[in-house]
Order: structure tokens, then C-alpha cells, then sequence
């Protein structure tokens, strides 16, 4: 019962803040596994600390941010962050030992507060009519990001995304065989977001 409201917190982040995307939510033992020996026996930086994360048990979801922001604006994960702690979600940014902006995640009894319920796929206020009550619209942030939307499937978003992962592979920033994986087909969708992912970290550290 608790994915409905969660994924609902999404949304209603979403329909304020406008630019944000969700990068993954579910995670199998074997990425967990894989994320893990990033920079510990395998090469890269450190990405996860655990072995056991509550990603495994669709408790948890990782956001970004999209264009004009860079992908892990921390203004606008500050502002997701405070709707979190109003919904009783526990957000990473809060974390001590190691921050982790982008992290969203609920205990499996997790229950959305009295004083709030669910209209439509939206949360809001139990005693307000505005969809997007939680959040202080950025009008200015809206126009640009719909001015910046693309198809995902064009043909030219496909060679931009190919020659994207090219030039990582040809940096070393990556392995070859994620670019051979992403011409032959068989590159799933999540995984292609986290490479995207780690390669911009990986460059914004050598910056």
C-alpha cells in the first residue's frame, strides 16, 4: 500500500519543481552487488556504501535534475528534500556520514500524514484545493523547461546519446562494452540513465 502515495510524492514534486526525473527504483541484488564494487574492486568512485540497500525493496527512489540545472542541482534537491521531511519521507541529504541528495526512501510501514491525502495522483494539503500546495512554483523555471522538451526516441536523440557513451568510452571514463551493448540493442534503459550518471559525475570531479 505505501508505493502509491510514494510514487504520488513524486509526482507532486514533479508538478512544482518541474525538472526532475526519477533514475532508478528498483534494484536487483546483483546491481546492488555491481555498484558496490565500484571504486573498491572495480574502477570509479564510490557510490554506495551498503550491500543491503531498501532499493532492493522498492523502498527507495533516486531522483536527478534535468536541464537548464546541471544533473544534481542542489538547490532543487533541497527543495525535493523539504517535501520530503513534510510527508514523513526520509530524504539522504539529511544523512551525516554520507550525504546522498538524490535519495528518497520510506520504511514499509510508511504512511502518508493525517494532514494530507491523495487528489488525483497528487498530494496535497487535506484542507487546500491546490494540486501543488506543497511546492513554491518557479513560473520561469517552467517556460524553460518546456521550451527544452525532446522526443527520447528520435532518431537524433539515439546518435547524440551513441556519441555521448563514445566519447566516455574513448576518455576512460567507461568500458567499451557498454557502448557495444548500446549499438547491439541490449542496453535496458536504467542502466543507460546510470551510466549518464556516473559519467557526469566522473567528469564534474575532474573539473
Amino acid at each position: 500500500m505505501h508505493k502509491q502515495p510514494v510514487d504520488c510524492y513524486f509526482r507532486s514534486v514533479k508538478a512544482g519543481i518541474r525538472n526532475i526525473f526519477i533514475t532508478e527504483t528498483y534494484r536487483s541484488q546483483e546491481r546492488q552487488k555491481y555498484l558496490y564494487a565500484q571504486g573498491r574492486t572495480r574502477p570509479g568512485q564510490i557510490v554506495t556504501g551498503t550491500l543491503n540497500s531498501n532499493h532492493k525493496s522498492r523502498l527507495a527512489r533516486d531522483i536527478a535534475v534535468g536541464a537548464p540545472q546541471t544533473l544534481y542541482d542542489v538547490t532543487t534537491l533541497n527543495k525535493a528534500g523539504a517535501i520530503a521531511k513534510k510527508l514523513g519521507i526520509e530524504w539522504g541529504g539529511i544523512w551525516t556520514n554520507a550525504i546522498d541528495r538524490p535519495h528518497f526512501e520510506v520504511k514499509a510501514n510508511w504512511l502518508m500524514p493525517k494532514s494530507y491525502k491523495l487528489e488525483g495522483q497528487v498530494i496535497v494539503p487535506s484542507n487546500s484545493k491546490m494540486k501543488v500546495q506543497l511546492i513554491v512554483e518557479d513560473k520561469k523555471e517552467e517556460i524553460k523547461v518546456t521550451n527544452t522538451t525532446r522526443n527520447p526516441g528520435s532518431p537524433a536523440m539515439k546518435t547524440e546519446t551513441e556519441n555521448f557513451i563514445a566519447q566516455a568510452v574513448k576518455d576512460g571514463i567507461i568500458q567499451e562494452s557498454h557502448l557495444k551493448d548500446l549499438q547491439n540493442g541490449v542496453m535496458t534503459t536504467d542502466r543507460l540513465i546510470g551510466l549518464q550518471i556516473t559519467i557526469q559525475q566522473r567528469r564534474n570531479n575532474k573539473k
